[in-house]
């Protein structure tokens, strides 16, 4: 247990990294991990031999998937983080984030992280973790390759996490996850190190617009047209549209197809997912704090 901690999950772990790092080798790995999360039977063996045979790889992380259950909603967030994973698939393991569910770190790449904080990255001197961070994994991803790591997720290295259960849960996890994501950025500027994240951003704001005026641009044909007349070329985009949604789901089973191949509700969800966007571009505008948000269980909240 964490002692006299008031800098939560990050607080927590410099604590752990603080007594751990200072007698550890340069042969020494660190796994850090999520207490709701499950491995596959072979990540660790994996993750150890890619590093065991890349002197220059710092970090392996791992491929998250979404647990069984919580009904629509839950599938939602599958077919979410299925389609993530096929996304890290195709960049060939290259990540976007070392994610906090599952990763293993070169001990010495942590040390010269805690060595570099307030010289050459933001945080405190010593610390791993900059505490200061919403989302931890993300600025610590972003703080290795300000230091030249490099970094993997193969897809042997599954791991299966937590969902949210209900929207409240999901609106609070996900601005905390989008607000962090911004201020971490804000923190290290336009670099080299972050120029693909900025990118990625500015497409989230962009896919916001369009995808908003083209349902929009939907409703007001509706409501305006007598008769509705089916134009061949829009119905074969269409289709390909549709087909996309579902091959991108496809590992996912086939509640995961049939809800791709819904379409709406999937488009709704996105919608849900941007208005979370809008709401922390506001927030950050107006100097608004957050809340870092945890789920409470049934049987924790009846523990004694």
């Amino acid at each position: 247990e964490s002692v006299d901690n008031v800098h939560k999950k990050g607080g927590a772990l410099n604590q752990a990294l603080a007594t751990l790092l200072p007698g550890s080798d340069a042969s020494d790995v660190v796994m850090i991990m999520d207490a709701d999360t499950s491995l596959s039977q072979e990540f660790i063996e994996v993750a150890a031999a890619r590093l065991a045979n890349d002197p220059e790889l710092t970090a392996v992380g791992g491929v998250f998937y979404g647990e069984d259950g919580h009904g629509l909603l839950g599938q939602f967030q599958r077919n979410e983080y299925t389609r993530y994973s096929l996304q890290i698939r195709a960049r060939h393991g290259r990540v976007f984030v070392l994610t906090g569910t599952a990763s293993m770190f070169r001990a010495d790449a942590l040390l010269d992280v805690a060595a570099a904080r307030g010289v050459f990255i933001p945080g405190d001197t010593g610390n791993v973790y900059d505490t200061a961070a919403l989302t931890e994994d993300n600025e610590l991803t972003l703080a290795l390759k300000s230091l030249g790591a490099t970094m993997t997720s193969p897809p042997e290295c599954m791991v299966t996490t937590e969902l949210m259960p209900t929207w409240r849960n999901l609106w609070v996890q996900r601005k905390r996850w989008q607000r962090g994501a911004l201020e971490n950025l804000s923190a290290y500027g336009i670099t080299r190190a972050t120029i693909r994240y900025w990118g990625q951003q500015i497409g989230i704001g962009y896919g916001t617009v369009a995808l908003n005026l083209a349902l929009l641009l939907m409703l007001i044909t509706v409501l305006a047209v007598d008769d509705w007349i089916w134009f061949p070329f829009w119905v074969v985009i269409g289709g390909i549209f549709v087909l996309e949604r579902v091959i991108t789901v496809w590992r996912g089973g086939w509640r995961a197809r049939l809800l791709a191949a819904a379409l709406f509700p999937e488009l709704a969800y996105d919608v849900f997912l941007q208005v979370v966007f809008v709401k922390c571009l506001i927030d950050i505008a107006l100097a608004k704090t957050t809340t870092w948000g945890h789920v409470q269980h049934a049987d924790a909240a009846t523990a004694p």
